[in-house]
């Protein structure tokens, strides 16, 4: 009888594929005396309420202190959350998250008198102070950033009793965190050896991507069995996060929660609809490729759960993690030996936490605290999505490398918009690095195959995640309720149109909805797209070696929040205003789908 493979506890992981988290804090001891100091910092700095506008010097000061502050309330917030990612289901990373989660209230509570008196003073009057005191320079464009809400800003008393209700708002996002990390029980499926191995997050998209197709049903069926049996639990818990943006957005005096989310980085919401609209005019080519999907894999029909195995067979191609370094490493030379000397140093100092655990959160993602190294969380599966995955997760922590090396603290973070750049610009020169350095035409269809669903899964996936939450947030905001039955309903029909009569549409999809964690970031998905073909632009640049591509690229890594993130990427390269970036990625993905035929 065959042994059943079952995930390790964390206290099996070795040590080297684990994080290293005390560059944050060494123990939980030195966690409660930053949470300890931070109490008596809040209290001097509520004293200075109500004399930001004396002078220059008083408001530097004002400000200098509540940075201060945000920066240790950070390092304490990060920590916990890092902590509580690598095991959910230990009882003192969810004692220590409770904990932190309530203190963030309880301060931004006592805080919420700063931003409010900051934009009640004239805009004259504060124009001279900053003349007239350079230490106030450095924070012109936190000025402006400031001033995009001075519309939206509610009274003292109103922003204090929002703030002190922030743990209360997080209670949709933490219930379904908990629900799909730790409390639903996957059952034994079937491998491709015919060995019985214990379903999660990771080794479902592992066995999605097996060439029997027997493996790839029964994946889809177990896992979807076990969401459809709490789907009103999962409709409830979305529901709750949405009725938290639309309120938030409401009460803040915005047209709706999608301009709330967009505004806070003058992002226009002409972006969104661009996509949308781009998207939509090129569903003939994602049809096109489904149907190739369809006729090269030989199936009478086109499941779902047949989307994500490689046209071409089995992988030539698979990494084990010390592989994948040197791999990634040497894809990213042409980054130049700056960018490479700190992917070594993530490598090496137990930056990233590596193997999947029981309880550990699923997926992958980079995070990080101003003043520490930044951290990556992987699942890691020998093959190579999981390279790409890792060069996505490192452009994440580059990206947060250079900025917090290169900007004060008040710019030492980047909003998400310009996030997803960074990392699939290194996916896409991964890309062209494999296509380069292989002959092989088997290969270069498996490496173009990968391109064409990383393209599928990004662009057009997520702008399809993007149509349906602006449709449950229209539809929560017209007071209608969001039920399971509604959104499957909904979920179901959208995801027929994007993929075409060529694929069968599985009753499962529709449930799909209930495992997407990103439905709780309030309109985020859509920047994975946007991210994409933004950064197929800028990829192309460095690949190609166009003069100034790499340094332009550079600097944009470096720039951080110091300026609006439109303008950030106009420096780089794209203007993301308009829509020619969209249809230059099109375009890309068109010729890389003829090459893919051509190949075949």
């Amino acid at each position: 009888m065959s042994e059943i493979k079952q995930l390790p506890k964390r206290s099996e992981v070795p040590i080297e594929l684990t994080w290293d988290l005390s560059t944050i804090f060494k123990n939980k001891e030195a966690v409660n005396k930053a949470i300890a100091e931070l109490h008596p910092r809040v209290n001097e700095l509520v004293k200075l309420a109500g004399g930001l506008d004396k002078d220059s010097n008083s408001l530097l000061t004002a400000i200098r202190s509540e940075l201060e502050i945000e920066s240790q309330l950070e390092r304490i917030y990060v920590y916990a959350e890092l902590k509580n990612d690598q095991d959910t289901s230990n009882n003192q990373n969810q004692a220590l998250k409770d904990q932190v989660t309530s203190l963030v209230a309880k301060v931004s509570a006592k805080l919420a008198w700063f931003e409010p008196e900051i934009l009640a003073i004239p805009k004259a009057t504060l124009e001279k102070y900053q003349e007239n005191n350079t230490e106030l320079k450095p924070y012109q464009h936190y000025f402006e950033v400031l001033n995009l809400k001075k519309n939206h800003v509610l009274t003292t008393k109103e922003e204090a009793i929002l703030a002190g209700a922030g743990s209360v708002f997080e209670v949709s996002s933490n219930v379904f965190g908990i629900l799909d990390n730790s409390d639903l029980k996957f059952p034994f499926v079937k491998d491709e050896a015919g060995e019985a191995v214990q379903l999660s997050q990771g080794v479902y998209s592992t066995l999605l991507q097996s060439t029997e197709q027997s493996v790839r049903k029964e994946a889809f069926e177990q896992l979807y069995a076990v969401y459809e049996q709490f789907k009103n639990t999962f409709a409830m818990t979305l529901a709750g996060e949405v009725k938290v943006h639309n309120f938030k957005a409401q009460i803040r005096g915005y047209k709706d929660a999608r301009q709330a989310a967009m505004s806070a980085n003058a992002i226009p919401e002409s972006v969104y609809s661009n996509l949308i609209t781009e998207v939509h005019d090129h569903l003939d080519l994602l049809h096109r490729y489904v149907g190739l999907r369809k006729k090269i894999l030989n199936l009478k029909e086109l499941h779902m759960y047949d989307l994500y195995t490689p046209i071409t067979g089995k992988s030539p191609l698979s990494y084990t993690y010390q592989e994948a370094q040197k791999e990634a490493k040497a894809a990213l030379q042409i980054m130049g030996s700056d960018y490479v000397g700190h992917v070594e140093d993530a490598f090496k100092n137990r930056w990233i936490d590596v193997v999947e655990n029981e309880g550990k959160r699923s997926g992958a993602y980079s995070s990080g605290v101003y003043g520490t190294n930044p951290f990556m969380l992987l699942n890691w599966h020998n093959d190579l999505d999981n390279l790409f995955t890792l060069v996505h997760e490192m452009g994440h922590s580059m990206h947060s490398y250079y900025t917090t090396h290169n900007q004060p603290y008040q710019y030492g973070d980047y909003p998400i918009f310009v996030a997803e750049i960074a990392s699939t610009t290194n996916e896409n020169i991964l890309t062209q690095y494999l296509l380069d350095k292989y002959d092989d035409p088997q290969i270069k269809l498996f490496v173009l195959n990968h391109y064409l669903d990383g393209f599928k899964g990004t662009v057009y996936r997520q702008t399809q995640f993007a149509e349906f939450e602006q449709f449950i947030h229209e539809t929560d905001a017209r007071g209608e309720a969001l039920t399971a039955e509604m959104m499957s309903d909904y979920y179901g029909k959208l995801n027929h149109r994007y993929y075409g009569n060529d694929v069968i549409n599985d009753s499962q999809i529709k449930s799909e909805w209930t495992r997407i964690p990103h439905f709780y970031y309030n309109f985020y998905v859509y920047q994975y797209a946007t991210g994409f073909a933004a950064a197929s632009t800028l990829a192309n640049g460095i690949s190609s070696k166009e003069p100034h591509a790499r340094e332009n690229y550079l600097n944009y890594l470096k720039s951080g929040s110091s300026d609006f993130p439109l303008n950030v990427m106009k420096k780089a390269g794209v203007n993301m205003a308009e829509k020619q970036y969209l249809e230059d990625a099109f375009a890309v993905f068109e010729k890389r789908l003829n090459e893919f035929e051509a190949l075949l």
